[in-house]
């Protein structure tokens, strides 16, 4: 279905005209090439003719939808491309047999139409739904198959296989938009043309390589490309045992997610230094603006709001752009950067309340929304509903389990905080700003009184983000009960010199942990370590 906002609607009533518009609905961002439309629709018989009836088909589609035809088809010389955003998909797969009634004789459209008949589950891999395209300003990553250098079909197996487990995990980050691993396969079995890839895929950056065999061990050549410039902006090989190489390659998809993450992230800032926001590329907006929330110098934090307000500008109906702006105001409130701490608190809340009232099943808006309430408003029984609906809506949400289990440590629940902070860790696809998920580990490691621990998260995070207020109050706890005294005063000389105006007195108002026991015991070991 394709919402119309004519109270009549209309209808497309020719067989090709309908088809078209399926094989844009099921392609990879809305968008097919114009040459695969007139091969797929009207043969290969004769180009002009093929092209002479997309023409007129695309022309009877535009007379049939008026108005609405530039806000729902976009026509270049190259391709078509279908707004997703406004394609909802009904019923089930089970219900009947996909595109029963459109009976286009052409052997291109039957083929791929029988294939999809005979493997309804693809067609999920076959798009990327209209919710992972709520904006423009996400950069879109193509994994392609890793290459087998040898001849051994085996290793041709293996690329693949390990390409589709890092585009699977990609696929989870709430800030990148990943090509489905079918449409990747595209590339298979032939050379690597940037240019192309770019051009069939519509994507910002490339991640390939190759496999092969050496004394005994799997060789990876894996690279991450800029698709636009050809640049190379991350390469790296790594040698896993052929022995254990499938036990092994969940370890090394994460390498390979963290470096990705962190190379984009990098990009994006380094591009976005001394641009006008007006001018910078939609797909590096939000994770630049993103990365600069969570450095945390006052300059750098006040310029990432302007990156996502202008990435809001863009896409204003982004549920999940409203929850980050949301969070933007809560870091801003709790952090102590706020001069306006009631206007930013009601900022903060009706950010993330718009983010719900556009999705209201997003797990990201929802957990995002739960942050929000506890840190702002003490509503932990409101948080611990929003966490867990955004796990049951999306059970492999890591920032749903992370704030989860910062919940528990905040109500004394110290076995079960560490449970759901180490699985968000173990879920969490990427996290190209390092420090965040250490930096809240460590209030569940706290609760549990296991200060090695702490401390060990806290060392991690403070060495790529040594302004973090909560970090550094928790490496004092943990030096204080591990009787490192000189070390934990000189920590509490380091928190007076980057918040001079904190007091206990402020931690106890306005923390959401204050009242209970761990709460307790952050305040022992920081009066002992001379905080006012």
């Amino acid at each position: 279905m394709i919402r119309s906002a004519r109270p009549d609607g209309y209808s497309i009533t020719g067989v090709k005209h309908r088809a078209l518009l399926a094989l844009l609905a099921t392609a990879p961002f809305g968008r097919r090439t114009r040459s695969f439309l007139q091969t797929t629709l009207w043969g290969t018989t004769c180009y002009d003719t093929g092209r002479q009836s997309l023409r007129r088909a695309l022309s009877d589609i535009k007379q049939q939808m008026g108005d609405e035809y530039t806000e729902l088809l976009d026509a270049t010389h190259g391709d078509i491309t279908l707004d997703l955003r406004k394609v909802r998909f009904l019923g089930r797969i089970e219900d009947g047999i996909f595109l029963e009634g459109i009976d286009v004789r052409e052997k291109g459209f039957a083929a791929w139409a029988e294939g999809i008949r005979a493997n309804p589950d693809q067609i999920g891999g076959l798009y990327v739904s209209s919710r992972a395209l709520r904006s423009p300003v996400q950069p879109v990553v193509a994994v392609l198959p890793f290459t087998a250098l040898g001849a051994d079909p085996v290793d041709a197996a293996l690329g693949d296989w390990f390409a589709e487990q890092v585009c699977r995990s990609l696929g989870r980050s709430r800030l990148i938009a990943v090509i489905s691993h079918l449409s990747g396969r595209e590339f298979v079995r032939q050379t690597i043309d940037i240019a192309a890839v770019r051009a069939k895929l519509r994507t910002d950056y490339c991640v390939n390589g190759s496999l092969h065999r050496v004394s005994g061990a799997i060789v990876l050549d894996t690279d991450l490309i800029d698709t636009a410039s050809g640049q190379l902006l991350w390469t790296e090989q790594f040698h896993i045992p052929a022995a254990t190489f499938t036990e092994r390659a969940a370890d090394f998809v994460q390498i390979v997610l963290s470096r990705v993450a962190t190379s984009i992230a990098d990009e994006a800032l380094r591009h976005v230094r001394d641009q006008e926001p007006a001018r910078i590329d939609g797909h590096r907006l939000l994770i630049a603006g993103v990365a600069l929330m969570h450095r945390l110098t006052l300059h750098e934090f006040a310029y990432s709001r302007t990156l996502i307000e202008e990435a809001l500008r863009r896409a204003p109906y982004a549920a999940e752009i409203h929850a980050w702006l949301g969070k933007w105001y809560v870091l801003s409130v709790f952090n102590g950067f706020s001069t306006e701490s009631d206007r930013e608190i009601g900022l903060a809340l009706a950010s993330t309340a718009r983010g719900l009232e556009l999705e209201p099943d997003n797990a990201f808006c929802l957990t995002i929304d739960g942050f929000a309430q506890t840190n702002l408003k003490k509503r932990l029984d409101l948080s611990a509903a929003r966490y867990d609906l955004a796990i049951d809506t999306t059970p492999s949400c890591a920032i749903a389990w992370l704030l989860k289990g910062v919940l528990h440590a905040f109500q004394d629940e110290g076995v079960r905080a560490v449970e759901a902070t180490e699985r968000a860790r173990r879920l969490s696809p990427l996290d190209p700003f390092g420090y965040f998920y250490d930096s809240l580990t460590t209030a569940a490691y706290l609760a549990v009184e296991d200060y090695e621990s702490t401390l060990e998260y806290a060392d991690r995070s403070l060495s790529l983000n040594d302004r973090h207020i909560p970090t550094l109050r928790a490496r004092i706890a943990a030096l204080h009960y591990l009787d490192r005294g000189d070390e934990a005063r000189e920590a509490g000389h380091e928190l007076m010199r980057r918040q001079p105006r904190f007091t206990l007195d402020d931690y106890c108002r306005t923390h959401p942990a204050a009242a209970c026991e761990t709460g307790q015991r952050m305040v022992r070991a920081l009066r002992a370590v001379g905080i006012p």
